[in-house]
């Protein structure tokens, strides 16, 4: 893989990180449904240099120029060419593939981003490459049609009507011709006298005797017709009134359409003292920094030279290094993307249902935070959105310890609490078995459940959840994160919408 080029990024502006993150999501959904060509255009983007950079590389082998400074015209031609050839094709890929909304959403946000007239065009042995500016789209004007096309087409259009009516007239000419001095013309010029004159002769009589008899007739009856005509126009002008309440049977419908099958009455939220709460482990270790575009070997290694032996191999050089690092911190990461999941998951929760958090961050003990209710969720979105792992000796995943306050926060026993816990492994901080002490929860606190979402799908706390009837949801992928998020929260059964 070779580098394209490299752009300056602000890691401080979120607008332009989030395009960043959205932009590998991207690529990681389409890559499984395009060919090696099509899929070509887009290059990947990694953040190089302290994270001041984003560096662009590509698997296309050659020395990458930009389309604009090519000299030859006809090559430029056909490079643009096959540049929308791909993007076409790249459109109609998604067309033919099932969506979800959120899918849907970020596709047609990305779209006019690809085609974008403000990015950067490199060619690499013929083969086009988009460098994305991460600005706002410029896309192609709409072509004007020039007025002179509209006039040929306005002569053309007379120039055959005008041949038309020649031919019409000349044909017609020819037709007169020959009534007038074809053989049956002399036929017609003998008789045409005699019978003519006859029947003027016979109606002028029966003219003068029609008209003298109707003058006296017609006087009468018009004095008749005048009365009966006025309550005809008051019997029409009656019934247009009737038909104006016609649109209020419209409204009835409506009630019934907008009420999805297992909502949550109003009432019922009203008349329910104690209800269900929630609290949200979220692991913030260092290891969350991990891509979860790499497979599971060379995260394996990542971990071992910068955890567990805590220095990298002689025969690697400064430059292999970091370049290393780069591709197995490059987003979306573990964190980047629990987070948005998280952040989704939040909003279908139940109105009714208070949450808190309980971050991993350091050792020995997690923090926690008061319950928000749903007027404060926004509180606890940003508390979420702003968790950066601690760089430092005391940093570990305290999830001994994270469980255990969780749990202590919560009932348990005369209602439903749930635990739902995010992490990509075992308990680095303590020695204690977490296995006994959620067995000691479980007798404790009968109905609280623990379901986990396990990122490493290592299966080294399933005991958690096990001993509290909760469930495992592994998920090493951005869309497995979406996916199992959403069962774990929908397995917990409070994301039923309020009743409207």
């Amino acid at each position: 893989m070779q580098r394209i080029t490299r752009i300056v990024l602000d890691n401080n502006d979120l607008n332009k990180m989030s395009l960043l993150d959205q932009y590998n999501f991207l690529l990681s959904f389409l890559k499984p449904h395009l060919t090696e060509r099509t899929f070509s255009i887009l290059p990947i983007p990694k953040l190089i240099d302290n994270n001041q950079y984003v560096g662009w590389y590509t698997h296309l082998e050659g020395q990458p120029v930009l389309l604009s400074s090519l000299t030859d015209e006809v090559r430029k031609k056909q490079i643009e060419e096959t540049l929308k050839t791909r993007i076409n094709d790249i459109e109609m890929t998604i067309n033919s593939i099932p969506l979800t909304s959120e899918q849907q959403k970020l596709i047609v946000s990305w779209l006019p981003r690809i085609k974008s007239l403000g990015n950067q065009i490199y060619v690499i042995n013929d083969d086009p490459v988009i460098v994305n500016s991460f600005e706002e789209p410029v896309l192609p004007k709409p072509a004007i049609v020039p007025p002179v096309t509209t006039s040929k087409t306005l002569w053309r259009w007379w120039h055959f009507l005008l041949i038309a009516l020649l031919l019409i007239g000349f044909l017609s000419l020819l037709g007169l011709l020959w009534y007038l001095f074809g053989p049956s013309a002399k036929e017609k010029a003998s008789n045409p006298l005699p019978e003519v004159v006859q029947p003027v002769e016979e109606k002028k009589p029966e003219i003068v005797q029609t008209i003298e008899p109707p003058k006296e007739q017609k006087v009468e009856p018009v004095v008749t017709e005048e009365p009966k005509v006025e309550p005809d126009v008051v019997a029409v002008t009656e019934p247009k009134i009737e038909p104006k309440p016609v649109p209020a049977p419209k409204e009835d419908p409506k009630p019934k359409v907008k009420n999805p099958p297992n909502c949550i009455p109003k009432q019922e939220i009203i008349n329910n003292p104690n209800p269900s709460k929630m609290v949200l482990v979220f692991d913030n270790s260092l290891s969350m920094n991990v891509t979860l575009l790499e497979p599971p070997s060379e995260i394996e290694k990542y971990f071992l030279y910068h955890f567990e032996i805590g220095s990298y191999p002689n025969y690697m050089s400064r430059q292999d290094i970091t370049e290393f690092e780069n591709r197995m911190t490059r987003l979306p990461t573990r964190l980047s993307t629990s987070k948005k999941v998280a952040l989704s998951s939040i909003d279908k929760i139940q109105q009714n249902v208070d949450i808190s958090l309980v971050t991993l961050s350091t050792c020995p003990v997690a923090d926690t935070t008061p319950f928000y209710n749903y007027a404060n969720r926004g509180k606890l979105k940003s508390k979420i959105n702003g968790l950066i792992p601690i760089d430092s000796s005391k940093s570990g995943t305290a999830l001994y310890s994270g469980i255990e306050k969780a749990s202590g926060m919560l009932d348990g026993v005369k209602r439903d609490d749930y635990i739902l816990v995010i992490s990509d492994g075992e308990d680095t901080c303590a020695k204690k078995n977490i296995c006994t002490l959620v067995n000691y929860i479980a007798a404790q606190k009968p109905k609280l459940k623990i379901n986990i979402v396990d990122i490493a799908g290592e299966h080294k706390i399933d005991c958690v959840a096990n001993m509290t009837g909760g469930k495992v949801y592994i998920a090493q992928t951005p869309n497995d994160m979406i996916k199992q998020m959403n069962k774990a929260v929908s397995d917990m059964k409070l994301n039923r919408p309020v009743c409207k």
